[in-house]
């Protein structure tokens, strides 16, 4: 069966998306003339700032485009559903954005974005910008602690970009803005949960299949295969399956703070959200560590897939006053 949605045409569903974006959040963001796919925020890039570009692929809404705002992103790159941007939106970005302090590229660790924000970056040189990245890497179930570099980017992009964000728009240096990027990846955690998958615009067809009693442990936000095929069980259980996997990597002190996003992959509801969020709060202080800041809701999803993330980052001084600054984008603002 074909699944139904709300759409025109699948080959025509991220541009009118974009245009929709734009009608609904003029104050916050425009596109670049001639380049729809380039989006900036009206507020955000100024002389003597580091420019921070995100991007990636559409479906994962708000994710990026949400996140472009003072205070956190100055322009994302967006591709096609599930696909990264070519290069020629990611440089119109990076252009829009350059203080004349450098621009920094993040994205999530998928080979097809490394290779085209690595191409914008060569292209970039040649006019003289510099370009540095640093790749989101989160996803516990990807890869094991000792390949981190390996893992992909997921819904821990929401804590990571806010920390390097707030560091542009505090004007650090360039130095010290890559370094709270990849000290905001290096204690940045997340595990998932899919119980139902998504279909494209362009096919209408479901992009893996489960079974009605079945649930899939680590699954990633493009369907890429997880650890573990299991039978659905009640939320508390498959949250402590979720919140084991982080706590025992993150290996945080009793009195340690932490930043807590219970994630939406698109049609989970919030009612079933919160229920989990109950159980991630008694799983933390059961450790000893305190919520500092917490959010729930559709921060990173996967179209219409079914199923929940959990993330949790862990906090120090510096990072807990990168998560406080105040921001404003058209989908996020604290």
């Amino acid at each position: 069966m074909k699944t139904k949605k709300l759409i025109n045409a699948g080959a025509d569903a991220v541009d009118e998306m974009l245009q929709g974006v734009l009608a609904a959040h003029p104050r916050h963001l425009y596109a670049v003339a001639d380049m729809p796919r380039a989006i900036i925020a009206r507020n955000g890039p100024r002389k003597g700032k580091v420019g921070l570009v995100i991007g990636g692929g559409s479906g994962h809404e708000p994710t990026f485009l949400g996140f472009v705002g003072k205070g956190l992103a100055d322009a994302a790159a967006i591709g096609n559903v599930f696909a990264s941007p070519p290069p020629d939106p990611i440089i119109a970005c990076a252009k829009a954005v350059d203080g004349g302090t450098g621009v920094l590229f993040m994205y999530g660790n998928y080979a097809g974005d490394v290779m085209n924000f690595d191409m914008a970056a060569e292209m970039l040189a040649l006019d003289e910008i510099e370009v540095r990245t640093v790749l989101t890497t989160d996803d516990v179930a990807s890869a094991p602690a000792d390949q981190r570099d390996r893992r992909r980017g997921v819904a821990g992009n929401v804590f990571i970009f806010k920390s390097a964000g707030a560091a542009c728009d505090l004007l650090y240096s360039f130095d010290d803005v890559e370094r709270v990027a990849r000290h905001a990846n290096a204690r940045t955690y997340t595990m998932g949960v899919a119980l139902s998958p998504c279909s494209l615009p362009q096919t209408l067809r479901p992009n893996f299949l489960i079974g009605e009693g079945e649930m899939e442990i680590g699954m990633g936000i493009h369907g890429e295969p997880g650890v573990a095929r299991e039978p659905l069980r009640p939320a508390d259980a498959v949250t402590d399956e979720l919140m084991d996997s982080i706590l025992r990597e993150m290996k945080a002190d009793r009195g340690d703070r932490v930043a807590v996003l219970v994630n939406s992959l698109g049609s989970t509801p919030l009612m079933e959200l919160y229920i989990m969020m109950r159980r991630v709060k008694s799983r933390l202080d059961d450790a000893g560590l305190v919520i500092h800041t917490s959010l729930v809701g559709n921060y990173c999803t996967s179209l219409e897939m079914a199923g929940a993330s959990i993330t949790v980052m862990h906090l120090d001084d510096e990072l807990q006053r990168l998560i406080d600054h105040p921001c404003d984008c058209a989908m996020f603002v604290r």
